[in-house]
């Protein structure tokens, strides 16, 4: 099977992004499973049941998040019963929501996904490396197709991260710098790996936000809004090729499709 993960939504205009190229793309590719990192879809910042729901009617089968899950108040009732939306395995215990889930696609195939958030230069949580080890050991008891959004900072922890699940998933795909890295490869043990799969959002613009504002705070230091910016659109994403069966990856293709 073909999956396609699409990088993180910026607000309206990643929004309209995923509308205008993901029924391209899901036919151009054979893709049988679409994610998207949605946590930034409303506003820039957050997620809602709005934003979600325009997300899921283009064809997106499960959305994955990060440390702005909670941004929009919403986002908690939301999320803690909608089991599509994923937030990060490793928050604490008791924290509403689900970490996991094995998403069954009307072809009779089942697939894994689990998110995950780093711990260098981000909020505290526990041990990503050993919290996700019996959520692939549970999701295997149904399914060989595993894939696994990191939501980190440093791209040391991504890389480590990928080596120790190394022919354990089928895809360790990185989220959260918004900027794509070309370092897409099949690892020693066929599992796909890319260390960030970008954004999908305003092209011209600071991961996403408008250039002034974030220039302006890197001059002062003083606190501004910060505002979607406008403009023409970016769509990143990266298509993994899975057998059915054993879950091992034998392709994995970088995408950065421009207005």
């Amino acid at each position: 099977m073909n999956v396609l993960f699409i990088g993180d939504v910026i607000g309206r205009p990643g929004r309209v992004l995923v509308r205008h190229y993901l029924p391209e793309l899901v036919e151009k590719e054979d893709v049988s499973f679409v994610i998207a990192n949605g946590e930034n879809s409303a506003g820039g910042f957050g997620i809602t049941e709005k934003t979600a729901g325009e997300l899921f009617d283009c064809g997106v089968h499960v959305i994955t998040t990060g440390n702005h899950v909670w941004d929009k108040k919403e986002a908690v009732s939301y999320v803690s019963k909608e089991d599509r939306i994923l937030r990060p395995l490793n928050y604490a215990p008791g924290v509403p929501g689900f970490g996991s889930i094995v998403y069954s696609l009307k072809n009779g195939l089942k697939a894994g996904v689990v998110n995950l958030t780093g711990r260098v230069f981000m909020a505290p949580s526990d041990c990503p490396f050993r919290t996700v080890i019996p959520a692939i050991e549970e999701i295997k008891r149904h399914t060989n197709i595993i894939i696994v959004d990191i939501h980190a900072e440093a791209t040391s922890e991504k890389q480590a991260l990928g080596y120790y699940l190394n022919g354990k998933v089928s895809a360790i795909i990185g989220t959260h710098t918004h900027v794509q890295t070309a370092d897409e490869q099949i690892l020693s043990n066929q599992t796909a790996y890319i260390t960030d799969v970008g954004m999908t959002g305003p092209a011209v613009s600071v991961i996403g936000v408008n250039v002034g504002q974030i220039v302006e705070k890197f001059l002062t230091q003083i606190p501004v809004k910060y505002e979607v910016a406008a403009g023409k659109g970016i769509f990143c994403a990266v298509v993994i090729q899975i057998d059915n069966e054993t879950g091992r990856a034998s392709a994995i293709k970088r995408l950065m499709l421009h207005d």
